[in-house]
């Protein structure tokens, strides 16, 4: 392997990190979303019959809130895992270093939307989303609805520079699986 490689693989624990760091933000997010739901649910269903138990006014934004991080930033983890959505009827049909020059094209396609991401929706949530506050909330700046945009953005600039990088090595280094078959 190649010495700059080996000196950049070094870089994986980073994409590790941040993987991992946004997945528990989004495990965390469904644990509220479904918290505040469960009681939203509660307190409509069973609010006239136990008086402490009602539906917070307050119930729906935030879980349209914490629903549209969920949405952004588990976009960004599939390109990590290469699980969104993608045209490949046509790879097996086409020489393997085009399919990854094709996939490097893509990957700087999205690349170039993270860097749209991040600069618009930090715009965005910076001007925009600071003047406002939440209906029910009042006191809660909307720059929280406008925030997960330029999160996302940053998410998926880390995990596109992990995939490029691993298509350019894939045309210096074969596969492992490759390597251990021969």
């Amino acid at each position: 392997m190649p010495k700059i490689f080996e000196t950049l693989d070094k870089a994986k624990a980073a994409y590790d990190w941040t993987y991992k760091i946004t997945m528990i933000l989004c495990k965390i997010l469904l644990i509220v979303d479904i918290v505040i739901t469960s009681y939203a649910v509660a307190g409509r269903l069973l609010g006239p019959y136990i008086p402490f138990l009602t539906d917070p006014a307050w119930s729906e934004e935030i879980v349209l809130t914490c629903m549209s991080y969920m949405a952004v930033l588990s976009a960004a983890l599939a390109i990590r895992t290469k699980s969104h959505i993608r045209m490949t009827a046509f790879d097996r049909y086409l020489p393997q270093k085009l399919v990854k020059t094709l996939d490097i094209i893509a990957d700087i396609g999205v690349l170039i939307l993270g860097f749209i991401m991040l600069s618009a929706g930090w715009r965005y949530t910076t001007t925009l989303g600071s003047r406002g506050f939440y209906v029910s909330l009042p006191k809660l700046s909307r720059f929280w609805m406008y925030f997960p945009i330029p999160l996302a953005g940053i998410a998926m600039i880390i995990f596109e520079l992990e995939a490029i990088y691993n298509h350019i090595k894939s045309f210096f280094i074969k596969d492992e699986v490759t390597q251990e078959v021969k």
